[in-house]
């Protein structure tokens, strides 16, 4: 598991194991939240699997699953909705961290500088810079 603080309240991992859950409440972290369609991925990591380990452990489980190339404005408002009623650290999961990425730097548009919701990511190698005009699209609706 490679967790990657964007925040102090949220991270970014490509996809997670149902063992890696343990580690990831003993991390701190108190939601999960799942952006990986299940189509994508093996019936053993699917969210009826995932969620029913993760809320054995206590974690709060969010499934918000998000389609590379195509993420919906949904996909960023459930995003927005589950950042903001944490009640502690958020770890997001999809295939490389990049879509849970995304879905947080739009769900912070008109927020937070559009450069920071660009920059904290590209620490990691996620590239959102062909989203800028998006992210400024969206903070303009907001602001």
């Amino acid at each position: 598991m490679d967790i990657r603080a964007l925040t102090s309240t949220y991270a970014v991992t490509p996809q997670i194991e149902l063992a890696d859950l343990a580690a990831v409440k003993a991390a701190g972290y108190v939601v999960v939240i799942d952006n990986r369609p299940d189509a994508e991925i093996p019936e053993a990591l699917q969210t009826a699997q995932m969620r029913t380990a993760a809320e054995a452990l206590g974690l709060t489980f969010v499934a918000n699953p998000v389609i590379g190339g195509a993420i919906t404005m949904a996909n960023v408002t459930t995003q927005a909705e589950v950042i903001a009623a944490a009640q502690g650290p958020i770890l997001a999961y999809c295939a490389s961290g990049n879509r849970s990425s995304v879905v947080w730097a739009l769900a912070h548009a008109g927020k937070r500088p559009t450069d920071e919701l660009i920059s904290v990511p590209a620490r990691f190698g996620y590239n959102l810079e062909p989203l800028r005009a998006q992210i400024d699209a969206l903070a303009a609706t907001k602001g």
